[in-house]
């Protein structure tokens, strides 16, 4: 291969891992804005059952693009936070946003593998929030006991996780085979349960395990129908372009066919011209207290 095309592939390769990047990126902060009550009421939630402990550092596990950690120090107003995940870029995003906001003396990013190793955070925890990123652990084990060793006596972790998946679209699309998003989610599990095998899983006996006396579970419905904020569409092509780059080449040829058309902005079956999306899930949040 002559070396400047080498160098060609090798651009092109990080082009699009840098595309692909941006969109999961974009897919966060659509998801904070589309499901504002989620956030608002399981953090407000969170915020309640912290009564009567410390307050004074607050981890955000896994933090993505900050809508923990924003959310996280715009309620517990006389706390540090710190923004622990495994992209500067999406650090980045956290920083900028804590700049608008006026809470960057508050919120400190932290750039870590946590399968590597648990970073150094100095002082010990008094509350980790930890949101749709401990499924993504190799071991998620051993950093639930990594977190817990490093929480102060009283301190608390909550575990956000999906008990049932996002739904977004009716049984008939109006063309193919109706039972569209039955099959991609079906395919989804099992492309799950070989890359992400505790997606979904009962995290109450894991914290358990972990050495965390476990004080509460509760489920937040989530139940947009029809969703009535303006980028609800974008925020579901957002959801399945990331699913077609998942599971695309497991598909039969007439659901990928499906959910080409539902893609391709210059296909009248668009889904940015869909007026019946139905949003719901449920996600759930596991609270533990280190005794």
């Amino acid at each position: 291969m002559p070396h400047t095309q080498h160098h060609d592939h090798q651009r092109d390769a990080h082009q699009h891992q840098d595309a692909a990047a941006d969109d999961y990126f974009d897919l966060l902060d659509l998801d904070a804005e589309v499901l504002h009550d989620y956030w608002s009421t399981a953090l407000a939630w969170v915020r309640q059952e912290a009564d009567g402990i410390p307050r004074a550092r607050l981890l955000d596990l896994g933090a993505g693009t900050g809508t923990g950690a924003i959310g996280l120090a715009q309620r517990f107003t006389e706390a540090d936070v710190v923004a622990v995940d495994i992209s500067a870029d999406s650090l980045a995003r956290v920083h900028a946003k804590a700049l608008d906001l006026g809470l960057a003396p508050r919120v400190r990013t932290v750039q870590a593998d946590l399968d590597a190793g648990w970073p150094d955070l100095g002082a010990p925890v008094d509350l980790t929030w930890a949101s749709m990123s401990m499924h993504h652990m190799a071991d998620p084990g051993r950093v639930l006991r990594d977190a817990l060793d490093a929480t102060r006596q009283g301190g608390l972790i909550a575990v956000a996780e999906f008990s049932q998946q996002l739904r977004f679209l009716p049984d008939d699309l109006g063309f193919g085979q109706p039972g569209l998003e039955d099959r991609l989610a079906d395919t989804l599990g099992h492309a799950h349960a070989e890359a992400l095998p505790t997606l979904g899983s009962a995290w109450a006996p894991r914290l358990a395990d972990a050495g965390w006396n476990v004080i509460a579970e509760r489920d937040f419905p989530i139940d947009l129908n029809p969703p009535s904020h303006p980028r609800a569409t974008r925020y579901a092509l957002a959801w399945f372009a990331r699913l077609s780059h998942g599971i695309d080449d497991r598909l039969l040829p007439d659901d990928r066919a499906m959910l080409a058309a539902l893609l391709d902005d210059g296909s009248p079956r668009f889904l940015l011209h869909r007026t019946d999306l139905h949003i719901h899930g449920i996600r759930s949040i596991t609270l533990a207290r280190r005794g």
